[in-house]
């Protein structure tokens, strides 16, 4: 219990334990007592723990099926239904898992949780209420009890104890034992030892060890690591301080949605220049791929415009519009007086028609061995005369 603030409720009063400084509780009616628990609090130096009056808890161990065990939230109150007398609506239940599908299980009313909860709302973040007979120390075998003020603290077992006036104790430590399970220790803590010893039955007082301390004595020997049996379950389960943390994050949450409206707003305006921009690009890269292709549909111009280069330039396959003029054009120019007259160039059959001017048949003829000197194939379609020269008609492709 070294980090563990520890509060009780006794004689209608609350009451804390601060670990390591003092054996008495400092009454919380003190402010001085309730300033120094807040700081610690705060401070997040502690854990704060309630510990459940005992004598409006009832504790018990059951046993489930496995299938039993995965809906438990919802079904124990059906399932201790024949077992309590009031009305379960009137009655919160919790568990927590044992060893194998053993449960333990705490059963007060919604009307001391309720009381409880206004008592302690000065204090934020109590988030274990241990009922106070599971935080005496045990072990296997053996029975624990704290007697103080006029009343009995009983823990049994790892999930049974109750908590008793001091004179009707002998009838329930009778009613405790269990043929064949008896505990072989009961260590009683206590200020006065003869009469603490008589109220345990008298085949049993062998097994007492006796030890003079209080509550917080006991606390000092429990095992409060391991997670107990935790009455804040279902609606009283703590929730995130959600009202809270708005109050504080607040001013900060509402510059937050400011600035990110504004970069909305200014996001939105950058992206309708970007889209003006974007159709007036498209519009100027049309309006120049019909300077070059007035006819035929635009879907990609880039892309088309690339295919009309490639076929212009040629490939490894084809010889190209630029290839024939190449070759075409030096045939021409060897033949001085000779002129094209006009071109039509067909990139699929990749060859064109040209009308040549010449000054004579034997020139055009010229013309046509040159180019197919040039590794090219001319086939003459038709000739006339013009004027004082020749016109004709040549057909132009790669020699297949």
């Amino acid at each position: 219990m070294q980090n563990i603030a520890l509060i009780r409720l006794l004689q209608g009063k609350l009451a804390w334990y601060a670990p390591g400084t003092s054996e008495e509780p400092q009454w919380l009616e003190d402010p001085a007592a309730v300033e120094k628990l807040r700081a610690a609090l705060s401070q997040r130096r502690l854990h704060p723990w309630f510990a459940v009056p005992g004598e409006d808890v009832r504790l018990a161990r059951l046993t489930v099926t496995a299938e039993e065990k995965k809906h438990v939230g919802k079904s124990l109150p059906f399932m201790l239904e024949e077992e309590v007398a009031a009305d379960i609506d009137e009655l919160h239940f919790a568990s927590r898992a044992l060893s194998g599908n053993d449960l333990a299980v705490a059963i007060t009313t919604r009307q001391a949780m309720e009381q409880w909860h206004g008592l302690l709302d000065a204090f934020p973040n109590i988030n274990q209420w241990v009922p106070e007979p599971l935080m005496l120390p045990w072990q296997a075998g053996e029975w624990s009890l704290l007697l103080e003020d006029g009343r009995a603290v009983v823990r049994t077992g790892e999930a049974e104890g109750f908590c008793i006036e001091r004179e009707m104790l002998p009838s329930l430590l009778e009613a405790a034992r269990t043929p064949g399970d008896e505990p072989e220790a009961i260590i009683i803590y206590g200020e006065e030892q003869a009469a603490d010893t008589e109220l345990v039955p008298d085949d049993l007082r062998d097994r007492i060890q006796w030890r003079r301390g209080n509550f917080y004595a006991a606390l000092l020997l429990s095992d409060l690591n391991e997670a107990p049996l935790n009455l804040l379950q279902g609606g009283y389960a703590p929730r995130l301080p959600l009202r809270r943390w708005w109050q504080q994050w607040r001013a900060v949450a509402a510059v937050f949605a400011v600035a990110f409206g504004l970069h909305l707003v200014a996001t939105y305006v950058d992206y309708l220049g970007l889209k003006r921009e974007n159709l007036a690009l498209r519009a100027a890269v049309e309006e120049s791929y019909r300077k070059a292709f007035p006819r035929g549909a635009v879907v990609d111009a880039e892309k088309q415009l690339q295919r009309q280069l490639d076929a212009l330039r040629g490939s490894g396959q084809t010889g190209g519009f630029v290839s024939l003029m190449s070759r075409v054009g030096a045939a021409i120019e060897g033949n001085p007086g000779t002129r094209i007259a006009s071109i039509n160039y067909s990139d699929r059959a990749d060859e064109m028609r040209m009308n040549i001017v010449a000054q004579d048949y034997e020139a055009v003829e010229q013309v046509r061995a040159a180019i197919n000197g040039a590794g090219l194939q001319a086939v003459m379609e038709s000739s006339s005369a013009q004027g004082d020269g020749v016109r004709a008609r040549l057909r132009v492709g790669d020699r297949s």
